[in-house]
C-alpha cells in the first residue's frame, strides 16, 4: 500500500515551490494545469513522445489518465498538482448540463485517482497538492466544488497526513498539527516540531523513514 500525502494552502503560499529539492528523476509530476515550475528546473522534462520520452512531467486533468499514468509508472514518487482543477475543469466542462448527475461523476473521478493513489506499491509515495477553502466560521479544509460534492466525497478521509502551508515572516512553512480549525495530521513521531520547512524533499525522506520504506523499483 502507498503512503500518500494531501498537502493544502492558499496560492502562492509555496506548495508547488516544495518540490524544488526533489530527485527530478524519482518523480513524476502530473499536473492538471499546464504552467512553468516556480523554481529553476532544467531536470524537470515534460514528456514529449517523440522528443523527450524520458521527460516526468504530465499535464492533464482526467482522471482515468492519471490513475493510468501512476499505475504505470516506474519513479517511486508521484505528485499531482492544483489537484482541485481536476473537479473544476471537469465542472466547467459540464456546465451546461442540467440536474446533480455530474456532481456524482465528478466526486467519483476524484474518488477513482485517490483511490489509486492509496493503493499503489508499498515504497510509492504520493503527493496531492491543492488549494484551500475557508467557511464562515473560519474552518479550513481542501477546496472542492461546493457542499453537494463535499457531502459525496471527504478528501482529507482518504489521507493519514495532511498539511499546510503557512507563511510567517517571510518564511515558506508547513503545519504538520492541526490548529483545531483544520484538517491538518500527521502520525505520532513523524514530525518533531509543529511547522516544518516547505521542503518536499525532507518530508519524503521523513516518510521513508518512519515507515522503513525503501526505494526500489522492483
Amino acid at each position: 500500500m502507498s503512503i500518500a500525502t494531501l498537502v493544502i494552502g492558499e496560492s502562492g503560499t509555496g506548495k508547488t515551490t516544495s518540490l524544488r529539492n526533489m530527485n527530478a528523476a524519482e518523480t513524476l509530476l502530473i499536473q492538471t494545469v499546464k504552467k512553468p515550475l516556480p523554481f529553476r528546473s532544467g531536470d524537470w522534462k515534460r514528456f514529449d513522445k517523440e522528443h523527450v520520452p524520458a521527460g516526468n512531467i504530465f499535464t492533464t486533468d482526467d482522471s482515468r489518465t492519471i490513475c493510468t499514468l501512476m499505475q504505470k509508472t516506474k519513479r517511486p514518487v508521484i505528485v499531482i498538482d492544483d489537484f482541485q482543477y481536476l473537479l473544476a475543469n471537469e465542472y466547467m466542462r459540464r456546465s451546461d448540463e442540467k440536474g446533480f448527475e455530474k456532481f456524482t461523476d465528478i466526486g467519483r473521478h476524484a474518488w477513482d485517482v485517490l483511490t489509486v493513489a492509496n493503493q499503489l506499491a508499498d515504497h510509492v509515495r504520493v503527493y496531492i497538492l491543492a488549494h484551500s477553502q475557508s467557511d464562515d466560521f473560519g474552518r479550513t479544509r481542501v477546496k472542492t466544488i461546493g457542499k453537494l460534492l463535499d457531502e459525496k466525497i471527504t478528501v482529507e478521509g482518504l489521507f493519514s497526513i495532511v498539511l499546510r502551508t503557512r507563511v510567517a515572516d517571510g518564511e515558506y512553512l508547513f503545519s504538520t498539527k492541526n490548529s483545531g480549525q483544520d484538517t491538518v495530521k500527521s502520525p505520532i513521531g513523524l514530525f518533531d516540531t509543529d511547522t516544518i520547512p516547505n521542503d518536499l524533499a525532507a518530508v519524503d525522506a521523513a516518510i521513508c523513514a518512519y515507515y522503513e520504506l525503501t526505494t526500489t523499483t522492483e
